[in-house]
């Protein structure tokens, strides 16, 4: 699967996402190195700290799944916003709990561009226990 459809991927689980207070949904898709994608969208509730994010949606559902540390490839994440929708901080640190640090990270925009990152890129510092 190539980054474009696997953003398309994304995009189209915004419209599953459940966000009636920010009015934001969010879409993530994962790509396991075995080829299966897993899809995330957030999930709000109206005590914003027991909201759940796209990304982390996809990771922990893939875990549910029997999916283990290092069998992720790739992620993208999708929003309707102007510039690139990265994730937040805490989604970042859960990727560095599963992910290499070279994993591909696509963010997307409005426009449909396409960004690539590395989790390096966008978690320089990562707080990790050194086995990957």
């Amino acid at each position: 699967m190539n980054k474009e459809q696997l953003m398309e991927s994304a995009r189209s689980m915004r419209e599953r996402a459940y966000a009636p207070y920010s009015k934001f949904p969010v879409g993530a898709a994962l790509l396991l190195k075995d080829g299966t994608v897993i899809n995330g969208v957030n999930v709000e509730n109206v005590s914003f700290g027991a909201t759940n994010c796209a990304e982390r949606t996809a990771i922990f559902t893939a875990i549910a799944n029997g999916y283990k540390k290092g069998d992720f490839q790739a992620i993208a994440i999708a929003g309707d916003t102007a510039d690139f929708l990265p994730p937040c901080s805490i989604c970042r640190q859960v990727l560095a709990e599963f992910c290499l640090p070279g994993m591909p990270v696509y963010l997307t925009n409005e426009k449909k561009e396409i960004l690539e990152l590395t989790l390096m890129d966008l978690l320089p510092y990562a707080f990790t226990d050194l086995e990957m």
